[in-house]
């Protein structure tokens, strides 16, 4: 079923704009094997890249973020991955012609991520979207991160757009949950990491696609 066209379409980073799963868990293999732990499969740990480093520590490491050793680890893991944070991080497929499919009908898009802006900005950089994003909101942005619908909200103004007029795509529950709270139709992204404790179809999303060039169908672009 088509939806009505938006003003503009914000999408999370980690596991709905890009695969960035493999960086993610780089630290974790190289910090497990520093350890003397084997190694694990990045199938493993995929559905918890989207929880960033408190979810990748828990599930790689044993370490919950209220135990004494969670924050050193969790700053050597982001030492780690800043400085690798572009080696196998991609665009899903499909992705690259959803973008160019909204610059050429002039909906705007931009990025919503919990991901710091240190680490936000330069992947974006790096994979020549930044000059071309409407926004790009990081967990830092604005004092709040989802569920809390502001960095959303901060993010319709960046792209001077209503925000009940915007669409979000998200791989977790949280996008879905902000995406409602900042009254924009919230789309779940099925095709990503989807870690939590529910499947996507039970996380109340206005929508659900399977691969990115689905929303082009739901939009009518295609």
């Amino acid at each position: 079923m088509a939806v009505e066209r938006p003003l503009a379409v914000f999408f999370d980073l980690d596991g709905t704009l890009a695969d960035t799963a493999e960086d993610l868990a780089a630290p974790i293999h190289a910090m497990r094997a520093e350890r003397g732990l084997p190694p694990l499969a990045d199938a493993v740990l995929r559905p918890y890249a989207s929880m960033g480093a408190r979810g990748l520590i828990m599930k790689g490491l044993g370490v919950a973020r209220e135990d004494a050793d969670f924050e050193p680890l969790r700053q050597d893991f982001l030492r780690r991955y800043e400085e690798a944070m572009l080696v196998r991080t991609r665009l899903f497929d499909g992705m690259a012609e959803v973008l160019d499919a909204l610059d050429a009908v002039e909906i705007r898009w931009g990025v919503v991520s919990n991901k710091f802006e240190r680490y936000l900005r330069p992947i974006l950089q790096g994979l020549g979207l930044l000059a071309r994003s409407a926004c790009a909101v990081g967990g830092d942005t604005t004092g709040y991160s989802k569920p809390h619908p502001e960095p959303l909200l901060h993010g319709a103004r960046l792209a001077a757009v209503d925000a009940h007029r915007c669409i979000y795509v998200g791989d977790d529950q949280r996008d879905i949950e902000a995406g409602h709270a900042a009254h924009m139709r919230a789309i779940a992204a099925a095709y990503g990491f989807c870690g939590g404790e529910s499947p996507p179809e039970h996380w109340g999303a206005d929508h659900l696609i399977a691969a990115p060039l689905d929303l082009l169908d739901l939009l009518e672009l295609r």
